[in-house]
């Protein structure tokens, strides 16, 4: 991501914070790359075990020209899927961990490598995102081919 790409992504971002213009300081200067942002204003988190969620953004890739948002945690055990903010309320499969109005999540600044989370697909600063609908094909068709090894 060019740096403009990753600045309008960090003003996208940051726009969520109680305090953006305070976030975007201590993020910038924070050594591990990472701050809390509150999930539920412009976005909810769906996530995932890497054991379906990688397969899922394959197909993903496959389905639309681009996904949205999409982090990694450390050892990337889990993947968290950005999807318009609202679908934690929906969302009625198993299996998923939901992210929404009064959770946090801990976000890398993007184009930084980061120890930790990271962003497998940054977001663009536009505020595209993941249609849960689509998602949910995803993993539908990942789960079948992980179930048929």
């Amino acid at each position: 991501m060019g740096s403009t790409g990753a600045k309008s992504a960090v003003d996208w971002l940051v726009s969520v914070a109680p305090d953006p213009e305070g976030c975007r300081w201590e993020w910038e200067r924070n050594p591990l790359g990472v701050t809390l942002l509150p999930a539920g204003r412009l976005w909810d988190v769906l996530i995932i075990g890497a054991r379906l969620g990688y397969p899922t953004l394959d197909v993903l890739n496959r389905m639309v020209d681009r996904p949205g948002p999409v982090l990694a945690d450390f050892g990337d055990a889990r993947m968290g899927f950005l999807v318009p903010a609202g679908t934690s309320t929906r969302w009625v499969g198993t299996g998923v961990r939901i992210a929404g109005r009064g959770t946090w999540i801990v976000v890398p600044f993007p184009g930084r490598p980061t120890g930790g989370v990271r962003w497998l697909v940054p977001p663009d600063g536009t505020g595209h995102l993941t249609d849960p609908l689509v998602l949910e094909m995803a993993m539908h068709e990942a789960a079948a081919r992980v179930a048929r090894g």
